[in-house]
């Protein structure tokens, strides 16, 4: 039987590297000064990273768009568990995502699954009239890992209108949709990372009461520079570690030495968050 342990450290806490950006990536690039790049770019940065931090990671989250069979013949340690995006995202270019759906292609039954250890769904949420579609599709994306022997990982997102708190938010989608029983959830940091350190605790602390089951932090809306602060509020407050991308490399995104500055700048990053992780994290058997 499939557990956590197949994307967690030894020491129970997940350390794991976001890379199943899209169209959003390429944004990214634009915004760096490279224009509007190709298929090819996105490929070869998300291989670079999996080369780079995959050693440092537990898990390592793709999308089969762009690099998923490439990282998957063989650019990930053993140590490295591969999970894969099985979100279809409803998203105008250069905007944000509005909604998502079970992507039909990996939910297919002859879609190969081989070393495949979770598949991992972005769910936006919102305070509105579509809240039991959610929980229902949440249901669906479950119970689609399990047929297929994989772990599942939860991501909802919230969206709130002028007015609402994200933070209020965040716990009423994790009191509807991680009843649904995700192998994990992630989740969005509480106050975006911002407070004191035992501020941020005790919101983290209240959320993971909501949750109920092992849990771990995402890296949007919080600045990249107090996202090590916010991880470690967080598996104070009873997280089990992150999965994050764009904390760990959004800077070197369209640097012309890619290894180098994925060397230089996002290693060192990820280490310093590994070890926030051992130190800190609830190992996820007792979460």
């Amino acid at each position: 039987m499939t557990t956590l342990d197949t994307i967690a450290r030894p020491s129970g806490g997940f350390a794991m590297v976001a890379m199943d950006q899209r169209e959003s990536l390429r944004t990214m690039f634009a915004e760096a000064g490279a224009g509007r790049v190709g298929d090819d770019t996105l490929v070869g940065f998300k291989t670079a990273v999996a080369h780079a931090l995959g050693p440092h990671a537990s898990g390592f989250l793709i999308d089969r768009h762009f690099g998923f069979d490439r990282v998957r013949a063989g650019v990930l340690p053993a140590g490295c568990g591969l999970i894969l995006a099985a979100d279809a995202l409803t998203q105008d270019p250069g905007g944000p995502v509005e909604d998502t759906a079970v992507d039909g292609v990996v939910a297919a039954p002859e879609f190969d699954l081989t070393g495949v250890d979770a598949l991992k769904l972005l769910l936006i949420w919102r305070r509105d009239a579509h809240r039991e579609r959610r929980v229902r599709l949440a249901e669906r994306f479950v119970a689609l890992a399990a047929e297929r022997g994989v772990l599942s990982v939860l991501e909802p997102v919230v969206r709130v209108a002028p007015g609402e708190s994200e933070d209020d938010a965040i716990l009423d989608a994790a009191r509807d949709l991680a009843p649904v029983g995700p192998s994990l959830y992630k989740a969005q940091v509480p106050r975006r990372g911002r407070g004191t350190p035992d501020e941020l605790r005790k919101a983290c602390e209240a959320l993971g009461s909501a949750i109920a089951r092992p849990w771990v932090v995402l890296s949007q809306g919080v600045d990249r520079d107090d996202f090590l602060g916010a991880v470690t509020a967080a598996c104070q407050g009873g997280a089990s570690g992150f999965l994050a991308g764009r904390a760990l490399w959004s800077d070197v995104v369209g640097r012309p030495d890619l290894d180098g500055a994925l060397a230089e700048v996002s290693v060192p990053r990820l280490r310093r968050l590994v070890e926030v992780v051992d130190a800190h994290a609830t190992p996820w058997r007792r979460a």
